[in-house]
C-alpha cells in the first residue's frame, strides 16, 4: 500500500511534545531529521553493499559550513504512511532495504500509548537473486537531549543478559526549569538500544566515526573522546553498527529501540508528576526492555490497527481523507502529555504547540476530541479533569469557564490574556466544555463523569443561556482573526452547549429540568436562524450582510442528534462552501483567504453524501500535497498558495477523524479500532 499523498513531514519518533522528531524532507537522505519545532536532531544511516557505501537516513557531515563528498544516497523507492508507522524502502546494487519507523499509540493500552520508546526496525534482502555483502551503521546524536546545541552533554553504556543501553543526557539535570513553545527537553535520558549480538557492536563516539564507516566500513573508537561536552562539539553519537554477513533473497532483519526518561513529566498545581507508565515503579531501562520483548506482538497489532483504521477512512470519505487520518494521528498523540494525578485520575495534557505553549487549551482540546471519542474516551476525561480543577479553586475568578491551566510543561494556572476579562473567551470555553461533557458521557453511555462537575456544566450552561445568543465583543477559538462582536458561529457553539446541557440532564434522569433545557435550546436555535440568514447561506456576524463564514459548530447537532436547526440549513450551507472553495480549500470567512483545517473537514461533515464531503476535503489534501512549508500537519494555512500561516504539530488535527464519527455514531465510540475497547489498562 504506496501512500501517495506527499507529506509536508513525515512523523518518525512520535510520543510526546518533547520527544517528537520528524523528516522535514521528500527523502530520508534529503536533511536531517528535526524536532517538531524545525531544530535539529538528527539521525544518520549509512550501508555499505559489497564494499560500496551509501546513505539511506540523513547525512555524514554535520557542519554545514565544511564541505563533505557525502555517500551516494540509496534510490528511495517507496515511501507508507500509516497511523503508527512510516516506512521507507530503499534500493540500490541488488538490495532492498526497509526501515520501518513505529511509535505503538495503541489507545485500548495507557500504559503503552504513555510509553516512551518508538521502534526503528530495520530489513535487508537481495532483490537479483545473488548473495550480497552488507553492513549497515545507523546513529542518533546528543541534540535530542537539549535544548540548544552548545549545552553540555554525558554519556553511559548498560547491559543486561539481552540488551546494550547507550545514553545521553544534559550535564545538568534540572527538573520542569521552565516553560514556553519553541523549546526542547534539556532534564532525563534518551536512551538508543540494540540487542546484544556478535553482529551489532555500539559506540558512543565523534560522528566523526560516520566517515570512518563509509570510507572502509571499520570504525576506530577516540581514545581521547571524553565527556562532558558540548552537543556540537565533534557532535557526540550513539551509534551501532550490524553487519548483516551475506544476505540473500531472504530479508534479515533488526530493531532498535529510541526512548526518553523524561524523570518529571509536567508540574501540576504545584506538583510535579511523572509520566502514566511509571505508575507501577518501571524503571527506564525496564520500559525498554519491555518494548523490545514485546516487539512482535505490537507489530501485529499496530497492522491490524493500521488497516482497520484505513478501511473505516475509506468507507466514511475516500482514499484521501484515509491519507488524511493517517497523517494525523500520531501527532494528535503527540501533542499531548498522558500523566495521573495524586488520586491515579488520568490527565492528557495538551501543549498548544507553535501558538502560545499553553497546557490544557480547551478550544485546543475541543477540536481534537473526534479522534479520542472514537479510540478512548478516557483521554477526553483527561483533557477536561484540569480545567475542572482549576475552575473549581478560588484561584479562578471568573464565572465562565478558562482558557488554559498554565504554559507547558507547568499546569498551575491560566497564563492566556494575563487572566484579564477583556482577553477571555467566556462563550467558546462555557460552550466546548459542555459540548465535551455531552459527548464523553454518550460515548461512554454514562454520565457519571459529568455529574462529578455538575456545578460548575450548570454555572456555565446559565451563562451560556443568558449570554450566548448575541455574543458581546468576545475571542472565539479563532483568537488570530481578533475580537468580533454578534459572532454567528460563536452563537451556534452556545446553542450547542445549551443542547449539551439538556443532555446531560436527560441521562442523569432529570427528565423536566431537561426538556426546559432543550426548550431553550430550541428556542435560541430558531432566534438564530431568523437573524442569521441571509437568502442562500448565513452571516459572519449577526446584522453584517454580504458576510459569510464556515459555521462548524453545527456539526453537533448531528452527532447529538437534537435537529435543532432545520435541515435546510446546513445543505444551504454546504452549497454556499462548495461555491467559494478556492484551490487548496473553503476559506474560514470572507475576511481572510486563510483557513482551518480541522474547521474545514468539520464544515465539509455537514454534507450527507459523501460525494460532497469528498469534493469539500481533497483540496486539504492537496494543500498538505503542494505546500512548500515542511512542517508537521499544519491546521492554519492560505487557501489560495497552500503556504502555512502559522501552527504545526498541535492536537487539533485529530478533528479530522469527525467524518468517521459521524460514521460511527458517538454510540460506538471506545471499540472502533481498539483491541480492547474502552478498556483503560
Amino acid at each position: 500500500m504506496e501512500t501517495t499523498l506527499r507529506p509536508p513531514a513525515v512523523p518518525l519518533v512520535t510520543v510526546d511534545p518533547y520527544f517528537s522528531v520528524w523528516s522535514m524532507a521528500d527523502r530520508l537522505t534529503d536533511d536531517f531529521t528535526r524536532h517538531w519545532t524545525g531544530r535539529r536532531n538528527a539521525l544518520t544511516g549509512l550501508i555499505r553493499i559489497d564494499g560500496a557505501p551509501w546513505r539511506f537516513a540523513g547525512k555524514v557531515e554535520p557542519n554545514a559550513e565544511l564541505y563533505y563528498a557525502e555517500p551516494a544516497p540509496m534510490t528511495q523507492v517507496e515511501l507508507e504512511i500509516t497511523p503508527l508507522s512510516s516506512v521507507y524502502r530503499f534500493e540500490e546494487s541488488g538490495v532492498r532495504l526497509e526501515l520501518k519507523f513505529t511509535t505503538p499509540l495503541l489507545p485500548d493500552d495507557l500504559e503503552l500509548l504513555s510509553r516512551p520508546a518508538s521502534y526503528a526496525a530495520f530489513s535487508v534482502r537481495s532483490t537479483d537473486g545473488k548473495p550480497h555483502r552488507v553492513r549497515i551503521y545507523f546513529d542518533v546524536t546528543a541534540e535530542w537531549c537539549v535544548d540548544t546545541s552548545e549545552q553540555r552533554v554525558a554519556w553511559r553504556r548498560e547491559e543486561t543478559e539481552r540488551l546494550n543501553f547507550l545514553q545521553f543526557s544534559h550535564v545538568r539535570q534540572d527538573y520542569l526549569n521552565r516553560s514556553g513553545d519553541d523549546l526542547r527537553i534539556d532534564w532525563g535520558q534518551f536512551y538508543l538500544a540494540v540487542e546484544r549480538d556478535p553482529a551489532i557492536r555500539t559506540y558512543i563516539e565523534s560522528a566523526d566515526i560516520r566517515k570512518q564507516f563509509a570510507r572502509n566500513g571499520e570504525i576506530t573508537p577516540s581514545e581521547r573522546f571524553e565527556m562532558p561536552r558540548e552537543a556540537r562539539d565533534r557532535h557526540p553519537v550513539l551509534a551501532f553498527a550490524w553487519d548483516c554477513g551475506e544476505v540473500g533473497t531472504e530479508a534479515v532483519s533488526s530493531v532498535a529501540v529510541l526512548a526518553y526518561d523524561d524523570v518529571y513529566a509536567v508540574e501540576y498545581f504545584g506538583e510535579k508528576l511523572q509520566a502514566y507508565w511509571k505508575r507501577s515503579g518501571l524503571s527506564a531501562l525496564g520500559m525498554v526492555s519491555a518494548a523490545f520483548g514485546e516487539y512482535g506482538e505490537l507489530s501485529a497489532r499496530c497492522a491490524d490497527f493500521d488497516r482497520k483504521l484505513r478501511e473505516e477512512g475509506i468507507r466514511a470519505g475516500g482514499g484521501k481523507y484515509a491519507d488524511l487520518l493517517a497523517l494525523a494521528y500520531r501527532q494528535a498523540i503527540a501533542a499531548h502529555k498522558l500523566v495521573a494525578d495524586r488520586e491515579g485520575n488520568v490527565l492528557f495534557l495538551s501543549k498548544e504547540c507553535f501558538s502560545n505553549g499553553c497546557i490544557a487549551t480547551v478550544d485546543v482540546s475541543y477540536p481534537s476530541i473526534p479522534l479520542f471519542l472514537l479510540c478512548q474516551p478516557e483521554l477526553v476525561k483527561g483533557m477536561m479533569r484540569p480545567i475542572f480543577k482549576y475552575a473549581a479553586s478560588d484561584a479562578w475568578p471568573f464565572e465562565f469557564a478558562p482558557h488554559d491551566v498554565g504554559q507547558y510543561p507547568l499546569a498551575n494556572g491560566q497564563v492566556y490574556a494575563g487572566n484579564a476579562r477583556d482577553g477571555q473567551m467566556p462563550v467558546e470555553e462555557c460552550g466546548n466544555m459542555l459540548i465535551m461533557a455531552a459527548a464523553v458521557s454518550l460515548a461512554e453511555k454514562s454520565a457519571d463523569f459529568a455529574e462529578e462537575h455538575m456545578a460548575l456544566l450548570s454555572r456555565w450552561a446559565e451563562y451560556l443561556r443568558e449570554n450566548g445568543q448575541d455574543p458581546e465583543n468576545q475571542l472565539c477559538t479563532d483568537d488570530f482573526a481578533g475580537h468580533m462582536a454578534r459572532n454567528a458561529n460563536l452563537s451556534v457553539k452556545a446553542v450547542m452547549g445549551v443542547a449539551a446541557y439538556s443532555l446531560l440532564l436527560g441521562m442523569r434522569g432529570r427528565t423536566e429540568e431537561a426538556e426546559r433545557w432543550r426548550s431553550a435550546a430550541a428556542d435560541m436555535a430558531a432566534r438564530w436562524e431568523e437573524i442569521a440568514g441571509e437568502g442562500d447561506h448565513t452571516v459572519l456576524a449577526f446584522g453584517s450582510p454580504g458576510t459569510w463564514s464556515l459555521k462548524y459548530n453545527m456539526i453537533w447537532d448531528s452527532l447529538f442528534g437534537t435537529r435543532l436547526f432545520g435541515d435546510s440549513v446546513a445543505k444551504r450551507e454546504v452549497n454556499w462552501y462548495a461555491g467559494k472553495q478556492n484551490r487548496y480549500g473553503v476559506p474560514l470567512d470572507n475576511r481572510a483567504t486563510y483557513t482551518k483545517a480541522d474547521w474545514l473537514v468539520w464544515a465539509a461533515s455537514l454534507a450527507d453524501d459523501r460525494e460532497t464531503f469528498a469534493g469539500l476535503i481533497e483540496p486539504l489534501w492537496q494543500a498538505l500535497n503542494d505546500t512548500p512549508d515542511r512542517v508537521p500537519f499544519t491546521d492554519w494555512y492560505d487557501t489560495l498558495t497552500a503556504r502555512q500561516i502559522g501552527f504545526q504539530h498541535r492536537s487539533v488535527v485529530g478533528g479530522i477523524f469527525i467524518r468517521l464519527l459521524q460514521e460511527k455514531g458517538l454510540g460506538a465510540a471506545g471499540a472502533s479500532f481498539a483491541r480492547a475497547g474502552g478498556h483503560v489498562k
